[in-house]
């Protein structure tokens, strides 16, 4: 790099669609007057990545460790300040990510819970894949803050599987409704927000940004990646001033 600005890194194709809309949001949400005031960005989108529920549910023998830390490695050495993984299953393996490289990789999952709490929210419904949700990233998170949260139940987590890995993976983006349809219930136990907690499911939250209620977690970390830049953000909801 000739220059000393910052470049961001970042670990994709967790999945490329939700890879693709998070450089939207980051190139949206940066206040701008000309293009070279954009944030420099490298992004790496290995779909090829073996996937993170099957290997924390022991459906599948291929981690998909090797190809993170092979990535966040070539990222380094391309020159990236800080490295974001949009993508909250890959969080189960951050601790080693972090460890096989020397700059920042700040955790989606933290930089939620860190907003739920900022927004003064008690108790959040973790919407999110079974990889996810089994693997407690979420729970520890909020309980480490005080902080309530609820996860589906076997059919609420049915549900989110069928819209994940059977409609927005293959290509198909449902309507809200059918988000709603899980977090009806958990609201009406108690929660009073809920957590797009698979950036998957951030392709839909497109459609909810005016329920109040909805937080995006690849909203939070595009929020966190053009601050961690050094850059300001603009128009993103006022619960992020």
């Amino acid at each position: 790099m000739e220059d000393k600005r910052k470049l961001l890194g970042i670990i994709g194709g967790l999945g490329p669609a939700s890879s693709a809309y998070f450089y939207e949001l980051i190139t949206e949400h940066t206040r701008v007057t000309r293009d070279q005031d954009h944030i420099d960005i490298i992004l790496s989108s290995r779909a090829s990545t073996p996937d993170r529920t099957d290997y924390i549910l022991g459906r599948s023998d291929e981690s998909p460790l090797p190809a993170m830390i092979a990535d966040a490695r070539s990222l380094e050495v391309y020159g990236a300040s800080a490295i974001v993984i949009p993508c909250n299953t890959a969080h189960y393996f951050i601790d080693e990510v972090r460890r096989s490289v020397s700059v920042p990789v700040p955790s989606i999952i933290a930089e939620t819970v860190r907003h739920i709490e900022k927004c003064g929210f008690k108790k959040a419904a973790v919407l999110a894949t079974e990889g996810t949700i089994v693997s407690g990233s979420y729970q520890r998170e909020f309980d480490a803050r005080g902080l309530g949260c609820a996860i589906p139940d076997a059919e609420g987590t049915r549900r989110l599987m069928e819209i994940i890995y059977g409609k927005v993976k293959r290509g198909v983006i449902p309507p809200p409704s059918e988000l709603y349809e899980v977090t009806g219930p958990m609201f009406d136990a108690g929660c009073d927000c809920a957590i797009l907690g698979c950036t998957e499911l951030s392709l839909i939250g497109k459609r909810m940004t005016d329920d109040p209620r909805i937080v995006d977690s690849l909203t939070v970390l595009a929020d966190c990646a053009i601050r961690l830049m050094g850059h300001e953000t603009v128009g993103f909801p006022p619960a992020f001033d």
